[in-house]
């Protein structure tokens, strides 16, 4: 057997292979636009996190840049994204900064490895249902977590579990915030209405029509909020709780190296938390690269590598904790707002972390006004955006394995975690998946022919013979065991595609159940695999052992 050699090659290097200055151009301004969009986000998905804005903003920059250079696709952006919020928030609560920077770069270790041994493609095996449950579970529990931001109430620290999220917030409405509620709901609704006022044939476009007009609706509507909502709040002096109120601001400088602290007990509990943080950043970053295969079109386009973006994705998760940063993944809504904005390579993903890192380092103390009910806002929007929630319409139209999964999924990870929720949604999904194949398996009686004897008996094998549809061999056991003796049992097995051993001891107890009747098996047609598996375990040459009745006997499978 041939061995893959290991491969790196990022898709910057064929890209910039006949890169041109228009190309240039066009990049420079998709990055500069994304890295304006990527600065709310950062830091509304670090707060909401448990960490400090800065987390998330270094993450973005220094994670994106990582991801933009060395990934496999052209128009990807990596920074830290909303899946990661639960996980991230569970993370910090139980096992600290610490905790969660060990387990961050422990899961880029992994995330290298798979890409190594050119495991990419696995993640496609993961049912659409268990992502479309858990995406939207992670988009309630995102929506729940601003609760306490939006309506400005006075809980000091919000728990980690759905139940106790409830309980809390409810024991706690007495005390919203009305200037906080006012500006949450302001920011949401101007999130949803800013598209819709310049989108074609609108009236505000009609009105005023001209160059102006089309160049400022070009500016990302979470910039519009949060720049001016912050500058109403702060004129207006709305007693609500900033960025500077709760964190002392955002520093302006570049982070320090930090070594988190490693201990064998701690590297012990962060097992399973290593590997979702490992399965969801895979998830997200693969499934973010096939919808902007999808969306991308032009002669620079090409398919992304599977390998290549996740040994990316694992080389930037172990470089961002060692300053301070969050786990880092392919985001979808930046990564379209990229190609929309007519990014052709690698370099716009580059430019959108150095757009951000100058922003960070000029512009660091105005972060201080900015309130956290808009950033709140920001993320509402993003909850309901990142739901897939028509796919709950469209559950009417699948069958009840799949809505099984699917609402499985959700539950399990709105009411416990996304770790309970892959594992027990993946476990479903295979019990599902055996049971339709068994379910797929049939023998059917052969025709009898007129002057055929008694003593013979025929079916036909469909489908696959495996472990999950061995049981169905068991009636033609019982009917041979039941023949006049010297019965002669004809199988034909040109329509089954499969059998593993534990389907060949179905067979083994039909050959048994002939022999003490003084009878004859005869296999016709086997499939490859059938013959292969039936030669290797020696089934085949006790076939052979039996005396043939006639001409119709054939043990080696021919008819």
């Amino acid at each position: 057997m041939q061995r893959m050699a290991f491969s790196f090659r990022p898709r910057t290097l064929e890209a910039l292979r006949h890169y041109s200055r228009a190309r240039f151009w066009a990049d420079l301004g998709a990055g500069a636009t994304v890295g304006i969009v990527a600065l709310p986000l950062a830091m509304a998905f670090a707060i909401a996190s448990g960490l400090k804005p800065e987390a998330g903003l270094w993450t973005a920059i220094i994670g994106g840049f990582l991801i933009a250079l060395l990934g496999g696709t052209n128009v990807q952006i990596g920074g830290p994204a909303g899946a990661f919020i639960v996980i991230v928030y569970g993370i910090v609560e139980r096992y600290g900064v610490s905790g969660l920077l060990l387990s961050t770069a422990a899961a880029g270790v992994l995330l290298f490895v798979l890409g190594m041994l050119r495991l990419g493609t696995l993640v496609r095996f993961v049912p659409v249902a268990i992502v479309i449950g858990f995406t939207n579970g992670i988009a309630v529990l995102i929506a729940l977590s601003q609760i306490k931001d939006a309506l400005g109430l006075a809980i000091d620290k919000m728990p980690g579990d759905f139940v106790a999220q409830v309980q809390v917030i409810a024991q706690h409405l007495a005390s919203t915030n009305p200037y906080a509620l006012g500006l949450a709901a302001a920011c949401l609704g101007g999130l949803f209405l800013w598209p819709r006022l310049f989108a074609h044939g609108s009236p505000v476009l009609r009105l005023a029509e001209g160059q102006t007009v089309r160049s400022f609706a070009r500016i990302p509507a979470p910039v519009v909020a949060l720049v001016s909502l912050t500058l109403w709040a702060h004129a207006l002096g709305y007693p609500v709780e900033t960025i500077g109120t709760r964190f002392g601001g955002i520093p302006q400088g570049l982070p320090a190296l930090a070594l988190p602290a490693l201990t064998w007990d701690t590297a012990r509990q962060l097992v399973m938390p290593t590997l979702t943080i490992a399965v969801l950043g895979a998830i997200e970053s693969l499934l973010c690269a096939r919808v902007a295969d999808q969306l991308a079109s032009g002669p620079w386009h090409r398919k992304h590598d599977p390998n290549q973006e996740l040994m990316a994705q694992g080389l930037a998760n172990v470089l961002v904790p060692f300053f301070g940063g969050m786990p880092a993944t392919g985001t979808i809504a930046r990564t379209v707002t990229n190609l929309r904005a007519g990014a052709t390579s690698p370099v716009a993903g580059m430019v959108h972390a150095l757009t951000l890192g100058a922003i960070v380092l000029l512009a660091a103390p105005l972060a201080l006004h900015i309130p956290l009910a808009v950033l709140a806002g920001i993320l509402l929007y993003v909850a309901w955006n990142m739901g897939e929630w028509h796919e709950f319409v469209r559950l009417r139209h699948f069958s009840n394995h799949y809505r099984l999964l699917m609402l499985g999924t959700f539950f399990l990870t709105v009411v416990f975690d996304l770790t309970v929720a892959v594992e027990v949604g993946l476990v479903l999904a295979c019990v599902l998946f055996v049971r339709r194949m068994s379910a797929l398996f049939r023998a059917e009686p052969l025709p009898r022919e007129a002057a055929a004897p008694t003593a013979r008996l025929g079916w036909s094998l469909h489908g696959a013979l495996f472990f999950g549809a061995a049981s169905r061999i068991d009636p033609l056991v019982e009917a041979i065991e039941a023949a006049p003796q010297g019965v002669q049992v004809e199988l034909d097995m040109r329509d089954l595609f499969a059998l593993d051993t534990t389907g060949l001891d179905g067979l083994e107890q039909i050959l048994k159940a002939v022999v003490q009747r003084g009878g004859y098996l005869a296999l016709h047609h086997p499939q490859e695999q059938v013959r292969s598996l039936m030669e290797r375990s020696g089934f085949s040459a006790r076939l052979a052992e039996q005396t043939p009745p006639g001409p119709r006997g054939d043990a080696s499978g021919q008819a």
